[in-house]
């Protein structure tokens, strides 16, 4: 059987570069049914520009910003529960797919058998400026990357992977529900994945279905002889990052070693912040309040972009 698949991309003020990947998923070698994008809030020529350029898309026009956790719920409510279709590929809207990138994950959707409790399958990210690649990660009170003998596998299995890239498969969102969008932005995707994954569902990753995406704004930052790529986020994504982590591990998935990697985890995160942030005692403001209401299970729209800032 010849599943149906349709893209959803979440698009926030994207005029400028979307049609990279407009034409991208035009040029799939395996055709997609229905590209999709749900334009949310945007106050530029994101509209415009597609009913010109791109008539065949679906446009989902959403009146304010709901971050990208809530756009990818409205994209998955309507691909997968009102039009049916068997698999949902999600992407931000500065993700650029390789032309093959969906043949190669139908073909290992195959593999890896569908009906064996495949959720969820997904590429690898790269950052385009520094050809580095973002992997998916496994969960084990924490966040664990994987081995590089395990990176090298053609086909395995991940606890956490971005939404961007990834294909959701319609029974599993029938069956688990929407994403969060109470989350707004950020970890929103993987407490997805840990939802899936409670369920009895297995994440698939696809090792040569790569494709373009921005992780922030990474440069190369060098302390004590050792370099590193530090993403130079803005204070009102460093208030989600923390606040939907801590939620997730304070009430969502709790135990003391969860709670505990956080904890060290923002730590280091906020030494980066004092040593390379562009942003510091902002930055540091937003952290701590998105830790507070974490604790308190403070969720919603706190802080927003500005209209010029890509979300």
């Amino acid at each position: 059987m010849n599943p149906s698949v349709a893209s959803v991309t979440t698009a926030y003020n994207a005029a400028q570069f979307l049609s990279r990947q407009m034409d991208a998923l035009a040029r799939q070698t395996r055709p997609l049914q229905e590209i999709v994008v749900v334009d949310n809030g945007s106050t530029d020529s994101t509209a415009k520009m597609l009913a010109e350029r791109y008539p065949q898309v679906t446009v989902l026009r959403l009146q304010t910003n709901t971050g990208a956790a809530g756009a990818w719920a409205a994209g998955l409510d309507y691909a997968a529960l009102k039009k049916g279709h068997d698999w949902v590929w999600a992407f931000d809207d500065d993700s650029v797919p390789d032309a093959n990138a969906l043949e190669r994950l139908l073909s290992a959707i195959a593999h890896a058998g569908a009906n064996g409790g495949t959720g969820m399958v997904a590429g690898l990210p790269v950052q385009p400026d520094t050809g580095i690649c973002y992997p998916p990660l496994l969960w084990q009170d924490g966040f664990v990357k994987p081995s590089p003998e395990l990176l090298q596998q053609p086909l395995w299995f991940a606890d956490l992977a971005f939404a961007s890239g990834s294909m959701v498969r319609r029974e599993m969102v029938e069956k688990i529900g929407l994403p969060r969008a109470d989350f707004f932005m950020d970890f929103f995707d993987f407490e997805y994945c840990l939802r899936a994954r409670s369920h009895g569902y297995k994440i698939a990753i696809v090792s040569q279905a790569q494709f373009a995406h921005d992780v922030g704004r990474p440069r190369h930052v060098r302390l004590a002889g050792y370099s590193r790529l530090w993403p130079d986020h803005a204070p009102w994504r460093e208030y989600y990052m923390s606040r939907n982590l801590v939620y997730a591990a304070w009430w969502l998935y709790p135990s003391s070693r969860t709670k505990q990697f956080v904890v060290r985890h923002l730590a280091r995160h906020a030494g980066g912040v004092v040593l390379f942030g562009s942003n510091k005692t902002t930055s540091l403001k937003r952290m701590a309040q998105g830790f507070m209401d974490g604790l308190r299970a403070r969720l919603g729209i706190r802080f927003l972009p500005s209209a010029e800032q890509h979300a």
